[in-house]
């Protein structure tokens, strides 16, 4: 790129912390100063500066203090929004000369003045920031160029203009305020570099994404020092929050990957990778920032990490997401019957009184539609869809939950990372799972030795290593506990008393899932095997073994919504009359415990008296 004209060299200041702590603590913005140097004239501007008045009621008036600043002032400056408009408008007046504009660029003193201060405020509050903040010139970059014996970038950040200037012998007022003092320093610096025996040309500034762009990201890019993992997102939270949140680094293409638990749902987890380490490392000093009203955790992370999560798809993905620009929906729910006809038409079904606001095409038509299938061609359920605008698909969500035949589809903002991790979980998902060896029963601990009777008819006790209840997913919604026990047809009478559980969503909807407590091993193997992939109504179910823990984990919440919330509670916390035999309370010295039996087993009444207490581990 060609050099330009001038340069602007640009100082901030916040209400916290400062140097190179400087937007570490998310404090906002009170001032900006600056100056014009022209390069090609070897002449100055005149030194100026806005204050801004924060949205925060309180401000560190010591902080204030060491830059010359104090409440009043601030209090009575213009907000940011203003600030920015009046910057503009005073630098483009002054470099109009002989009735055009010169070419500028901004030069800062490090990479947290624009990157950690200016671009994440203005997103925070939703102000568009003129074009001249996503390029400037480094200072200490460019300082480094012609002396390269100042080490790289980690420690680089110690060469600020204080050093610069001292290498360089230049003298500055003393008697100036904090933030002129640095303005004149960096003008001095810059005066100096330029003329003999330096002779240096400014080219080739920084740049800063203005948005971030979706796809796949180029996997032999990712390294181990370019990777971070952002802990705490908003379930509802998209590759594009996650680019806002690291807005003024520079994300590489596709670099922002959602993770997902084991039900396929979003885990509150993100992978993200930056075009260099010197943006990582900024990253890392947004630990604790805040997404709306939740901070986020942000920690290092491997570049082995990321792959896991977003490479390695198949041809018919990769081309699915070679396009650029387009949003993803997730579409879920779908009957296994449906064609990419049927999900064009769900998408583009417009009367001819409804506004052409209230449509959606898709992306490609056909071919901006990829159906997720097992590896034996058997279609999940699960579809992406391509929209060509964030306008269209914002329309498309708005028809979430509306029928697709007998169907209700439920529909999600979705990454191309996800893309990838849905269709390689259920291309790798066996067809039926093995079932592990049987493990040993536990041992009764000397809490419960002597108290509960080993008689024979009754069920020993149920340990967590043991595969005796089945799960099924893929239930119709509107499917009931008859429509199970029908389902289950012989295998009816081997289900365990209040042994049928019914899996909520986090909106108190069934989610297509149930758990089942069978008699034994044996009968919830058998079970699972000849009724998996059965048809009921009209959709097959999938039928596997699985453990008490797993069933447990389901329904207090484990897996499946924040805190539990909308899960089928498991028999115990359901009120409901029984006699001894279910429940017992006991109280443990002072402390008055209830224990309460998790697990309803079958008795026989000849063998144990009705005066003969019961006690379950807990």
């Amino acid at each position: 790129k060609t050099a330009p004209e001038c340069l602007v060299p640009l100082f901030v200041s916040t209400s916290g912390a400062s140097g190179d702590d400087l937007g570490s603590d998310e404090t906002e913005l009170v001032q900006l100063v600056w100056q014009v140097v022209d390069l090609k004239n070897d002449k100055t501007g005149e030194l100026r500066e806005l204050l801004i008045r924060p949205e925060a009621e309180e401000l560190d008036t010591e902080k204030l203090e060491q830059r010359g600043l104090s409440e009043e002032q601030i209090y009575a400056a213009q907000p940011l929004e203003h600030a920015l408009r009046q910057f503009n408008n005073s630098l483009t007046a002054e470099l109009l000369s002989n009735g055009r504009e010169q070419s500028f660029c901004l030069c800062t003193d490090g990479q947290r003045h624009l990157r950690q201060v200016v671009h994440p405020e203005t997103s925070n509050k939703n102000i568009i920031l003129p074009p001249s903040f996503y390029s400037f010139f480094d200072l200490r970059k460019e300082f480094q160029k012609n002396f390269p014996s100042v080490a790289k970038h980690k420690e680089l950040d110690a060469y600020a203009s204080d050093r610069m200037g001292t290498d360089l012998d230049v003298c500055v007022d003393s008697s100036l305020a904090f933030a002129a003092l640095k303005v004149q320093q960096m003008v001095k610096i810059i005066q100096t570099l330029v003329t003999e025996p330096v002779f240096h040309i400014f080219s080739n500034p920084e740049s800063v994404h203005d948005r971030f762009e979706t796809g796949t990201c180029r996997l032999q890019c990712v390294g181990d020092n370019t990777v971070i993992r952002a802990r705490g997102l908003p379930w509802q939270a998209s590759d594009k929050d996650i680019a806002r949140f690291f807005r003024g680094l520079n994300i590489a293409k596709g670099g922002a990957a959602l993770c997902l638990n084991n039900q396929g749902r979003r885990n509150g987890e993100a992978l993200v990778c930056f075009e260099s380490q010197e943006h990582r490392d900024l990253g890392l000093q947004r630990h604790k920032h805040h997404m709306a009203n939740r901070y986020i955790e942000v920690y290092k992370a491997t570049g082995e990490d990321f792959l896991k999560i977003a490479g390695g798809c198949s041809s018919e993905v990769a081309h699915f997401l070679s396009g650029e620009g387009h949003v993803i929906v997730r579409m879920r729910g779908l009957p296994y019957s449906a064609t990419p006809q049927q999900v064009l038409q769900f998408f583009s079904d417009c009367s001819p009184t409804d506004d052409s606001k209230d449509c959606c095409p898709v992306a490609g038509g056909g071919a901006g539609i990829l159906l997720v299938r097992y590896p034996d061609g058997r279609p999940t359920g699960d579809a992406f869809v391509l929209f060509s605008s964030e306008d269209f698909a914002q329309v498309a969500l708005k028809k979430h939950k509306q029928r697709l035949g007998k169907r209700y589809i439920e529909l999600f903002k979705s990454t191309a990372a996800e893309v990838t991790q849905v269709c390689n979980r259920f291309s790798s998902t066996p067809l039926l799972p093995v079932p592990p060896p049987p493990l040993i029963s536990m041992m009764p601990s000397p809490l419960t030795t002597g108290l509960l009777p080993l008689a024979t008819g009754a069920f020993p006790l149920v340990t967590a290593g043991l595969c005796d209840c089945v799960r099924l997913r893929g239930l119709p919604y509107d499917a009931t506990v008859q429509n199970i026990l029908e389902f289950l047809g012989e295998f009816t009478g081997d289900i365990a008393p209040h042994g049928v559980h019914m899996v909520l969503n986090a909106q108190g909807r069934p989610s297509g899932e149930c758990f089942i407590q069978m008699c034994s091993v044996e009968r919830a193997f058998l079970a699972a095997h000849r009724c998996h992939r059965q048809p009921m109504q009209d959709r097959y179910v999938e039928v596997f073994p699985c453990s008490l823990d797993d069933m447990l984990q389901v329904l207090r919440g484990g897996a499946l919504g924040p805190c539990g919330r909308g899960m089928s509670p498991p028999p115990c916390k359901l009120r409901r009359k029984c006699s001894g035999y279910y429940r017992k309370k006991w109280q443990f010295g002072h402390i008055r415990r209830t224990i309460m039996i998790i697990t309803c087993v079958i008795l026989n009444p000849t063998t144990f008296p009705h005066n003969n207490p019961i006690l379950m581990p807990d």
